[in-house]
């Protein structure tokens, strides 16, 4: 039984997110608190797995609250979130500080907060086998998702190898959970001079801009959201927004991207599945792929495509990842080449350039 603690400073979202959670198999809501200073002392009766976490709150504010959970009682937490500018940059920060992942407050409560029922209850879970830094005996597990559309929903798979005149490479890494984090940490390291990265990251879409731009203000390379129909050149970082699958096109001897509003593939938009096929059929042995952490089981066919394409394709290692899921995934898929832990991505990107 995974035992939550609900904090918000809202007695109606405590009383949706209770409901919610207990009408799931499996979780007991254990407690709820109005605020960090009531939770406080509530965490050191209940002993509660998961904590839900508000953003902002009286008397003392959510991020102030996590990094002092992290520094002295490390365990997993799912920020809750407002759709706003504000809100998408104290998430990331609270990302970058050890939440392991966030769901976003629908804009009207009652009956809107029950239509994100699915997405917390799975995040919750995920959150119960996630490895928190700190957390020396937690261990990642790879997790089970509901079936859903196939890549083939966006782009059609190809058989047979396609010719290829140039000789540019490409970079596409996926990511999911604890992926903000990851990616952050990969392209930071990475020379300016670097061949193209594309990049899917399941966000949503007021969340993109703020991402793109934190990569941005990180990175050597120049990181953008990705716009229909522009090339992609050597030294950017291109970012799926959100609510759109990026997908590489060519255009004669260039490669440009190409933004797509056909439905949800694994339950998401963007795909990296869907990024992944893409970059097999028109880049094939040009390519490398990349997986970082990430719930599910996203990219991973997609990645095995990329493989029989003649791509370098790369995993992050289990003990590394926040989540297994994904990488897992393609590892039990035969999809990847090679699995690394973090610290070793880049360099392995630099040793298979040529």
């Amino acid at each position: 039984m995974i035992k939550v603690l609900v904090i918000d400073d809202s007695a109606l979202v405590r009383q949706m997110l209770t409901r919610i959670l207990e009408q799931a198999a499996g979780i007991e809501v254990v407690g709820t608190a109005q605020d960090p200073l009531v939770a406080r002392n509530k965490i050191k009766q209940l002993n509660p797995d998961v904590l839900t976490l508000d953003v902002e709150m009286p008397r003392m504010d959510g991020l102030t609250f996590l990094a002092n959970l992290m520094r002295l009682r490390p365990m997993p937490v799912v920020m809750v979130s407002s759709l706003t500018q504000k809100g998408a940059e104290v998430t990331l920060d609270a990302l970058a500080m050890g939440a392991v992942d966030f769901v976003c407050k629908p804009a009207a409560l009652g009956g809107g907060l029950d239509a994100y029922a699915d997405e917390i209850v799975s995040k919750v879970r995920m959150a119960a086998g996630a490895k928190v830094t700190a957390i020396k005996h937690s261990k990642p597990k790879v997790l089970e998702v509901d079936a859903s559309n196939s890549a083939d929903v966006v782009i059609a798979r190809k058989t047979g190898k396609s010719h290829f005149r140039t000789t540019e490479k490409i970079v596409a890494l996926g990511a999911s959970t604890g992926g903000t984090e990851a990616t952050a940490q990969v392209l930071s390291a990475l020379p300016s001079g670097f061949p193209a990265v594309v990049i899917s990251q399941h966000l949503p879409v007021a969340f993109s801009e703020s991402y793109a731009k934190r990569l941005d203000g990180n990175s050597q390379m120049k990181v953008k959201l990705a716009e229909h129909g522009e090339q992609i050149i050597p030294g950017h970082v291109y970012l799926a927004p959100g609510e759109k699958h990026l997908l590489v096109h060519r255009d004669g001897a260039r490669y440009v991207c190409h933004l797509n509003d056909g439905p949800p593939v694994n339950r998401h938009r963007p795909s990296v599945d869907v990024m992944f096929r893409s970059v097999a059929q028109n880049v094939g042995p040009n390519a490398i792929g990349v997986m970082l952490t990430g719930m599910g089981d996203d990219g991973a066919e997609g990645m095995k495509e990329m493989l029989d394409a003649g791509a370098y394709t790369l995993i992050q290692d289990e003990a590394t990842s926040v989540v297994w899921g994904m990488p897992g995934a393609a590892y039990k898929l035969g999809a990847a080449k090679e699995v690394q832990p973090l610290n070793k991505i880049v360099a392995t990107l630099l040793n298979n350039l040529n």
